[in-house]
């Protein structure tokens, strides 16, 4: 029976991995996630703020250049919270690659 924990109004299951893409360089990022699916069927790549265009390059360097034909995106999550009483909003980005 598979493991599956509950994420907002999602349903993410045990075995998919799950990334967050922070400052790195986003070539190395990318190179990092082709043995993962090659494991694994999706990925999921999250960011926060300032780091979110890093993470939809290495979307498109995994699914336009990496593996172009072999994987897609099959979706994308976008949220902003805010913090109590500062009135300060933050983003987020979730991206879903599957292989195909």
């Amino acid at each position: 029976m598979e493991d599956i924990k509950e994420h907002g109004q999602e349903q993410i299951k045990s075995e998919d991995t799950i990334i967050n893409i922070r400052y790195d360089p986003v070539m190395q990022a990318a190179i990092d996630i082709l043995p993962i699916l090659g494991n694994k069927k999706k990925v999921i790549l999250r960011a926060v703020g300032e780091s979110i265009p890093n993470a939809v390059a290495v979307a498109n360097i995994v699914t336009e250049k990496l593996l172009h034909g072999n994987s897609k995106v099959q979706k994308i999550k976008l949220d902003t919270e805010a913090a109590a009483g500062i009135g300060r909003m933050t983003s987020n980005i979730e991206i879903i690659i599957i292989k195909i």
